[in-house]
């Protein structure tokens, strides 16, 4: 740390250069700056930078340099595990920054950093254009993306880095790096996984796709009929085309008009068919699901923006979520997996999701440092509660879902879906084979870990 007067001539300097707004601990309006998404985490920055434009990252990457100040980076979504926060450091907060401009002729849209799913859904909506996104309208696109990014689109359109196009790249040396196929192609590798490793993403290019409909039936059951719901749900996937999704889960019947008020506050099976085409298609295939005795459906088209909005997770809530990617769905682990809802914490906002892989996940060419492509299902324990006293059982659950899943597990996991987990859960969720190009990148980039708020890679 710098000496107190260089650091307040510095402090002073910032608070001028920068455009957007400044917040130190004794500045009005800091803790509010400060709120996270995950409720469980309390960390107070030394400095917070709202950054409204690019050259206002490079302002605060800048600063923190010469300070010596740690870095964390804030976009536009969730950061579960709380890393878009540090104590003591400065966070480059790029929530201001969400404009999406989408160049349909191009079938491309490029998004600022601050950007969540919403402002890009709804940006490409009017022109019946969208790409993979995450499962909440609220996720921030950048830490999705370069995170690697499953959403309910990627059996038909492919993981979201598998789509993206460029990054616009503030380093830690303060310097802007465009990163294509062609320029920094390495970069640009590292970029398709490798998260905020390596800068600061002031900006993202991502390609479109057409989708002029899509469609879902969500239907309720009673929980005694969760495994005959699961594998009804595995053979609707299985036997259907890419564009079919969705997910089977466990969860507690929530205060909906929709929802009978006899599954109002308890555990509710349920499966989430989702479908890039129109109703008519979906509905045949369906038809299995619906064939199943069941308390509510919703079986409709829909924008894909609307759908986006469908299960967002609002703010301020305790969250503990996790991941394990299966070799397959056999029924003895639709046993395994239905028996653990049984200690589902209920009633809570928690679920206990199953949903597939497979399509254009599998067959997307690419090296990408993303080991669960060849992963068959997904099981995603996503633990949400508000009182404290039930921090010790929900964490429990979600690493007792963890345990249960391991025989049928490939080792490999989307490290979006992960807190700290440790540094072999990071091997994991790049690939021991991964790690040491990504080390080499690292180091290349960022020697010293300017940027280790997130699923770290240590420099080589």
């Amino acid at each position: 740390m710098a000496p107190l007067s260089k650091a307040g001539t510095a402090l002073a300097a910032l608070r001028e250069d920068l455009s957007g707004d400044v917040f130190t601990p004794d500045d009005a309006g800091y803790d509010e700056a400060r709120t996270r998404f995950n409720s469980m985490i309390d960390r107070r920055p030394a400095v917070i930078t709202q950054c409204e434009s690019t050259a206002d990252v490079v302002t605060a990457v800048r600063f923190a340099r010469d300070l010596d100040l740690k870095i964390a980076v804030r976009g536009g979504g969730h950061s579960v595990a709380g890393m878009s926060l540090n104590d003591g450091g400065v966070v480059v907060d790029l929530r201001r920054m969400h404009e999406v401009t989408v160049h349909p002729a191009a079938k491309a849209a490029h998004i600022e950093g601050g950007a969540t799913m919403s402002h890009l859904d709804r940006a490409c909506h009017p022109y019946a254009l969208a790409t993979t996104g995450g499962r909440a309208s609220t996720t921030g696109v950048g830490g999705f993306v370069l995170g690697g990014g499953s959403g309910w689109l990627d059996r038909k359109f492919g993981l979201a880095v598998d789509n993206l196009l460029g990054v616009d790249l503030v380093t830690a040396d303060g310097e802007l790096v465009h990163a294509t196929g062609e320029d920094h192609p390495e970069l640009f590798w590292g970029l398709h996984g490798g998260g905020g490793n390596f800068g600061v993403a002031t900006s993202l290019t991502l390609r479109l796709h057409e989708l002029p409909v899509m469609s879902i039936a969500f239907l309720l059951y009673l929980p005694e009929r969760g495994a005959e719901v699961v594998r009804t749900f595995r053979e609707v996937i299985e036997a259907g085309p890419p564009e079919a999704g969705g997910a089977a889960i466990y969860l507690t019947g929530p205060p909906e008009e929709f929802v009978p008020p006899h599954l109002v506050g308890r555990l509710v099976a349920a499966a989430l068919l989702t479908y890039a085409g129109p109703e008519e298609e979906m509905r045949r295939l369906a038809a299995p699901l619906l064939a199943l005795p069941h308390e509510a459906e919703i079986v409709t088209a829909i924008p894909y923006p609307d759908l986006q909005c469908m299960i967002d997770d609002p703010p301020g809530l305790r969250n503990y979520w996790s991941a394990e990617y299966l070799t397959g769905l056999p029924d003895e682990f639709v046993e395994v997996f239905c028996a653990r809802a049984d200690s589902m914490p209920v009633p809570t906002g928690t679920q206990h999701i199953i949903f597939p892989q497979g399509g254009a996940i599998a067959s997307a060419p690419g090296d990408y440092p993303v080991p669960y492509r060849d992963a068959a299902w997904a099981v995603h324990p996503f633990g949400i509660w508000e009182d404290p006293a039930d921090d010790e059982r929900c964490r429990r659950w979600v690493k007792d879902v963890r345990s249960d899943a391991r025989p049928w597990s490939t080792g490999a996991v989307y490290l979006n879906f992960t807190g700290d987990e440790g540094a072999e859960r990071v091997a994991a969720g790049l690939g021991e084979e991964n790690m040491r190009r990504l080390a080499a990148l690292k180091r290349e980039y960022d020697p010293d870990n300017v940027f280790r708020f997130n699923h770290n890679i240590q420099p080589a």
